[in-house]
């Protein structure tokens, strides 16, 4: 045998006296490790599953009751919108409750409307876009049926210049400040809606349609 062949021997009899070594020292916790990670993997795509069901059952559940508050069959859809707030999976209870809250305003029930998009935006465990939203929404329903300071109070806070929502915010003021009589302050704001290079199309189209009548009206003077 060769001193090489020799050498090599002993290299593997010490290498493997070392993993026996090891081997007894920590053999129980690397066969826990891999327990863990194989429990845990397992857990984790069971957790994966059980989401994407709950989820997917949810989707239909409130597409359902979306299908039947475009039927006109509302209470049934109100019945299955607030089952789904009560149990509904992820996003789908807020946006149940968002939902409710536009079928009562179709049937009529402006107070229920307002009152039930007041409590989405007063929920802070909604997100923050959704609570918006609600605010805007509740909003534009009160300048038909509240007044110019029941609208303020929900729009006037997301009308800054820094807000995605300050066309819609701005357009429900100017609308409560033209039905109020203050048609220079509907002016400015709709003014403002017509020069913002990012407001949508329908918004600035409706911004001039409501300046046009504005200076129609001959009440308002230019400048």
């Amino acid at each position: 045998m060769s001193d090489d062949s020799f050498i090599r021997e002993v290299e593997e009899e010490l290498r493997s006296d070392r993993l026996k070594k090891v081997w007894n020292q920590f053999g129980a916790f690397i066969i826990g490790a891999a327990i863990l990670i194989v429990v845990g993997t397992a857990a984790w795509r069971g957790w994966e599953y059980y989401s994407e069901r709950q989820a997917s059952a949810s989707g239909d559940r409130f597409l359902a009751a979306l299908n039947l508050a475009n039927e006109g069959k509302s209470d049934e859809a109100l019945t299955a919108l607030q089952a789904l707030e009560d149990d509904g999976y992820g996003a789908y209870p807020v946006l149940a409750r968002m939902r409710a809250a536009t079928v009562l305003e179709e049937k009529g029930d402006a107070a229920g409307a307002v009152a039930a998009f007041d409590e989405v935006a007063a929920d802070g465990s909604a997100p923050d876009a959704v609570r918006d939203m609600a605010r805007i929404r509740a909003a534009y329903i009160l300048v038909d049926t509240g007044t110019a300071d029941q609208v303020a109070e929900r729009a006037e806070p997301l009308s800054a210049d820094t807000s995605p929502l300050r066309h819609a915010a701005r357009e429900a003021l100017g609308l409560a400040a033209w039905k109020d009589g203050r048609l220079g302050d509907a002016k400015v704001l709709f003014q403002q809606i017509v020069d913002d290079l990012n407001a949508p199309r329908n918004a600035k189209q409706r911004a001039a349609i409501m300046l046009d009548l504005i200076k129609s009206s001959g009440e308002v003077q230019e400048g």
